[in-house]
């Protein structure tokens, strides 16, 4: 039996990462063609920092994500905290209504985003594909922040307003720290799926302004360039490494983290004697 679960947890991380390996390898591999090994080279990567489009296509592709991921995640940090703090009524129907975006299919989203657009007669361009991006991105981080609220002890607040601290204080000494790894996830999630878009960014952009997927999509047409699979190796060693000093980060905070809960929740104990005694 151990045996069998083994061999299905091994097929499942093969069938997930084989194609990322070929991929690599293939990235250095002399010939054009994907079927056959013609010797090692690194001139794709060399031709793929030489190619103008590409390199245009990267940097808006970067550039909307970090943007998009960067106001996404504050916004859904201010909205989980709305959130968090509604009656269960109101948090039921506002929960349900962020759940629309996710379910909805990204082509009904691109077409709405893109018809809203025309009516207010905004021109299709940057600033039209990362009001988009930020758009389909928020209901991601809130989904990430709100458990990290709902575990976090509730005393909390009061306990740092009670110990003089302002609001602004409270929320940056006490509550941010806690809600930290919802928000790092939330942030690493709308940058991902920025990164990944195609649909949404194909309808609401204009000439000039094309992300990596819309520049790959109209390769696709007449062969993917082995530039590409370059391209692609590199995004994916970056965001490993990223992913990598993330967890590092984390496992190093989470013994203080816990430390810190258990301080706040001993604490909290003496928070109705000390509201009592004054």
């Amino acid at each position: 039996m151990r045996f069998l679960k083994k061999t299905y947890v091994f097929l499942i991380f093969a069938f997930l990462y084989a194609p990322i390996l070929v991929l690599i390898v293939f990235s250095f591999n002399e010939s054009k063609s994907r079927a056959n090994w013609e010797g090692f080279t690194l001139k794709w990567y060399y031709e793929l920092f030489k190619d103008r489009h590409i390199m245009s296509a990267l940097y808006y592709t970067l550039l909307i994500a970090v943007l998009s991921s960067a106001i996404a995640t504050l916004i859904g940090i201010i909205a989980s905290i709305g959130i968090f703090h509604m009656k269960k009524v109101p948090q039921g129907v506002v929960l349900n209504l962020n759940y629309i975006p996710i379910l909805n299919p990204d082509i009904v989203t691109g077409i709405s985003l893109m018809v809203l657009f025309i009516f207010m007669k905004m021109n299709l361009g940057f600033v039209t594909m990362l009001l988009a991006h930020i758009t389909f991105n928020i209901p991601y981080v809130i989904l990430s922040i709100l458990p990290k609220l709902k575990q976090m002890n509730k005393h909390l607040y009061e306990a740092a307003l009670d110990l003089g601290a302002t609001p602004a204080e409270a929320f940056r000494k006490v509550i941010l720290p806690e809600i930290m790894p919802g928000v790092i996830t939330g942030f690493l999630l709308a940058f991902t799926l920025s990164l990944d878009d195609f649909v949404i960014s194909f309808f609401t952009t204009g000439s000039g302004v094309t992300n990596l997927s819309i520049v790959i999509f109209g390769m696709a047409r007449r062969g993917i360039s082995p530039k590409i699979n370059a391209l692609s190796t590199l995004m994916f060693v970056s965001v490993l490494i990223l992913l990598i000093i993330v967890n590092i980060r984390m496992s190093k905070d989470n013994p203080e983290r816990r430390a810190r809960i258990e301080r706040s929740k001993e604490n909290s104990r003496y928070l109705p004697d000390i509201g009592h005694d004054i």
